[in-house]
């Protein structure tokens, strides 16, 4: 079975991580310091894509699924107190 990751990747990721270790390590926007060992490796990782070395796609679109999912609850949520309200008039109008 081929390698998901050259080693050249690999080699970028470690510097990143040495790099946060020692505390030099900066994203890339904003600047500010990176504490997480999850944001030194993706900051690898990146590094390598734009280098042009074998590294699988990122995976894309897990926050955003998490806030639709969490959107659509909220709608069926709100449909489900609407219809209760509903309901409860018109039972107390049948009264």
């Amino acid at each position: 079975m081929a390698r998901r990751y050259s080693k050249s990747s690999a080699k970028k990721v470690e510097r990143a991580m040495k790099k946060r270790k020692s505390g030099t390590l900066r994203s890339g926007r904003s600047g500010k310091k990176v504490t997480s060992r999850k944001q030194a490796i993706a900051i690898g990782l990146s590094e390598a894509r734009n280098a042009g070395k074998k590294v699988p796609k990122a995976a894309a679109g897990r926050k955003t699924a998490k806030k639709a999912a969490k959107k659509s609850t909220k709608k069926t949520a709100k449909k489900r107190a609407t219809k209760k309200r509903k309901m409860a008039r018109k039972t107390r109008k049948a009264e």
